[in-house]
């Protein structure tokens, strides 16, 4: 062979072996990226309410483990948590998190009622039941609960993220299940407002309102698809880990309430349909927790542990889970925000209210920086006026750091006419029934029509309409009837120079009182008003009592109409209305009497000033006392009695100069000035149940403050001791009042709100 061909045939020959080892070596490096290759791992969360908080101590479990999850998918509780570990939260801070919530006023939509106006507080404080009427007919609302409280909490935890639109970009890819409530089919949620989207899946039907959403009107996923297990495959996951929380069904020991049965109705799908879901999970982890309902938020700490402990026992197959992935990149936590820059604000759909009537409610002016629990108090103004179902809002970010543009989106209340109802007992008033109609928007889209009837031993009514201008001035008209019999002082009705009247120690008489206010009023702050007006009053005191041999019936003390004006400064930040921890209260009314026609026929000008102050502290937990002083004089002439100060008796609802005063009967002691501190020690023994310790003192005498005598120790003490329940009708309260002046004691007792 010639020497040029054995060296062609050596070259090819080395060529050759070449190749074949480079292909032998692409091979074996496509096997072994093939056996590296990372299993995507996939987590679905189930919904089951506040049982949903075991999904927080297996997150917990899988974070000590370093899994890497590559998407969540949720529904309803699981949507929730679910959506903010795809936030960027871990399962320790969703811990943390969830145990600072109040999930009575998160769920119930509670508003602080420091957020409500003087009118809201009076309609909270008084009505047990308030009903939508349109057209005739009675309705009930689509759900105890706007919603508006958990889309706000939801909102402000997310902002971090709240820019992203694409939920397959958010640190972890997300997406939820709600159903179209028209349809009965569910959706994927994997797109817009992460905060609403998550409202939506999580709307337990009956429990909060559907929610809009893209022309659909959405409720709880968990209806149609509790556990959207083969979703989350569709998204490429080569191995899932899913936490089934959802409710077994319950034997007939069990099923004796109505909601038990329709939830019961409603698990036999979801339970039927996990019986083929189940099998699908690589990692199925089943929280026992029996022992706890839907609505157990109170135990979360306990289902937590729960989750927890189920995930552990699950430790083996965690664990291949892991190996069989690369460390774990960890990544910044998201920061909550304490203050923002909103720079410009646009509204839709507020039809009937004006961009005025929303900023002044937000109190927000545009291009200022204030703090994130200021935006919150803003948005609860405007949900307390009851004018709106929900306001849904996204903060859109600008180029400047912390700086937003908010744009909102508003659904207004379409009924505008309401009845409410009360019940209501007390040792002056005695049974009585409150029906109100309320209508809103009656002759302008600002003002508010409302009618007390209150029928029972004492049959009385209450009317207002007010044109409601917030801080500018507004307009309101008032009328009143009210009436009681009772044992009184004489001294209210007669002279103590009249004849036979230190024979009379109580008089029995039958007061009615007619009051008409026009008024106008501005706002200091939404919890400061200033009112000057007119006054038109009718007053009748007449008696029974036998004062001589010829005069049986009918002896009337007055039977007069007073004109007056008066002017009206009141202050309230208390928490409650009747068991507060925290806040000041005050209200000081100047009247100046002008004319009296009728029987009072010797009529001088005369002036009554009089003003409650109130505060309120907590001491601890369970603790809060409440100091209260009371004062009034009258300045001019002192022939008209009728119109005296006059304590004794406990209620919440005197008319006139009439005060409550412990250890002392109704009406019991009367003059033309007088000074009261009442200090009250609130024991809440348990959830709503009060213990109540009183104790008052009052110097009340004619000419008190010209004499200086108010400054003097007391003349009159009294104490008290009671219990209470704040019930949903209002409070149970009974109450023992002693005066060691007298030795005599009283026993109190009201039910109900007061009216």
């Amino acid at each position: 062979m010639k020497p040029v061909l054995i060296y062609k045939f050596k070259m090819l020959k080395h060529t050759v072996v070449c190749i074949a080892v480079l292909c032998l070596s692409i091979l074996s490096f496509a096997i072994q990226a093939q056996e590296i290759k990372e299993h995507k791992v996939g987590l679905v969360l189930s919904g089951g309410g506040a049982k949903g908080f075991a999904h927080i101590g297996v997150l917990k479990v899988i974070d000590s483990l370093g899994i890497k999850i590559d998407c969540v998918a949720g529904t309803s509780m699981g949507a929730v948590i679910g959506s903010l570990y795809a936030s960027g939260y871990s399962g320790i801070q969703l811990e943390a998190m969830f145990k600072q919530q109040d999930f009575e006023t998160l769920i119930n939509d509670k508003i602080p009622r420091s957020s409500k106006s003087f009118y809201e507080k009076y309609n909270a404080q008084t009505y047990a039941i308030s009903l939508p009427f349109d057209r005739f007919k009675v309705s009930l609302p689509s759900g105890l609960s706007r919603g508006q409280n958990v889309y706000n909490l939801l909102y402000q935890l997310m902002l971090p993220v709240n820019h992203i639109r694409d939920f397959s970009q958010l640190p972890i890819p997300f997406f939820c299940v709600a159903t179209d409530i028209e349809t009965g089919q569910f959706l994927i949620l994997d797109h817009g407002n992460l905060a609403e989207a998550v409202t939506a899946s999580s709307a337990l039907p009956s429990l909060f309102q559907p929610v809009k959403l893209n022309g659909q009107l959405l409720i709880d996923g968990g209806v149609t698809n509790n556990f959207p297990i083969e979703d989350l495959r569709t998204k490429g996951m080569d191995v899932i880990i899913g936490v089934d929380v959802q409710d077994g069904l319950k034997d007939r020991m069990d099923l004796k309430t109505a909601p038990d049965i329709l939830l019961q109705i409603n698990n036999f799908r979801t339970i039927n349909a996990m019986k083929d879901k189940a099998p699908l999970t690589d990692v199925y982890i089943k929280p026992d927790i029996e022992d706890f309902s839907v609505i157990s938020f109170s135990d979360g700490q306990h289902i937590i542990a729960s989750g927890e402990k189920a995930a552990q026992s699950k430790l083996v197959e965690l664990k291949s889970i892991k190996q069989q992935q690369s460390p774990k990149v960890f990544k910044p936590l998201p920061q909550l925000k304490d203050s923002i820059t909103i720079k410009n604000l646009s509204f839709k759909g507020n039809d009937n209210y004006t961009r005025a009537f929303i900023l002044g409610k937000l109190k927000i002016k545009g291009n200022e920086k204030i703090s994130y629990q200021d935006f919150k108090d803003g948005i609860d103004n405007l949900i307390a006026t009851n004018n709106f179902n929900t306001f849904r809002y996204e903060l859109l970010k600008t180029d400047e750091a912390d700086t937003y543009n908010l744009v909102g989106t508003i659904s207004e209340v379409e009924t505008t006419t309401f009845l409410k109802f009360g019940v209501h007992f007390d040792d002056l008033y005695k049974s009585a029934i409150l029906a109100n109609v309320t209508k809103k928007r009656l002759l302008f889209n600002n003002d508010l029509a409302s009618l007390d009837l209150i029928l029972g031993d004492n049959s009385r009514y209450n009317f207002n309409y007010f044109i409601d201008k917030g801080f500018y001035i507004s307009i309101g008209v008032s009328s009143r009837f009210n009436q009681f019999n009772k044992n009184i002082n004489p001294d209210l009705a007669l002279d103590n120079s009249a004849a036979l009247f230190n024979d009379l120690n109580r008089l029995d008489v039958k007061l009615q009182d007619f009051t008409n206010q026009i008024y106008f009023q501005t706002l200091f702050r939404k919890d400061f008003a200033f009112q000057v007006g007119v006054e038109y009053k009718y007053l009748k005191i007449t008696s029974e009592t036998i004062l001589d041999e010829n005069q049986r019936d009918n002896i009337t003390f007055d039977n007069s109409n007073y004109l007056s004006l008066f002017g009206n400064l009141k202050f309230d930040s208390y928490d409650h209305p009747y068991y507060p921890k925290r806040g000041l209260y005050f209200n000081g009314t100047f009247n100046l009497f002008l004319n009296a026609s009728g029987f009072n026929r010797v009529f001088e000008k005369f002036s009554i000033a009089k003003a409650d102050l109130g505060f309120a502290q907590s001491i601890g937990k369970k603790f809060a006392l409440k100091t209260e002083t009371s004062g009034g004089f009258r300045i001019g002439d002192n022939s008209t009695r009728t119109l005296n100060f006059a304590l004794g008796g406990y209620t919440n609802n005197f008319i006139n100069n009439f005060y409550s005063f412990y250890g002392y009967d109704f009406i019991d002691v009367t003059a033309n000035s007088f000074v009261k501190a009442t200090f009250t020690l609130d024991y809440e023994v348990l959830k709503k149940n009060h213990i109540l310790l009183a104790a008052n003192f009052a110097n009340i005498d004619d000419g008190l403050f010209e004499t200086g005598q108010f400054f003097s120790s007391p003349n009159y003490s009294g104490y008290a001791v009671g219990c209470s329940l704040d019930s949903f009708v209002g409070p149970l309260e009974v109450k023992y009042t002693y005066s060691p002046e007298t030795g005599s004691g009283y026993w109190f007792f009201n039910l109900g709100f007061w009216f």
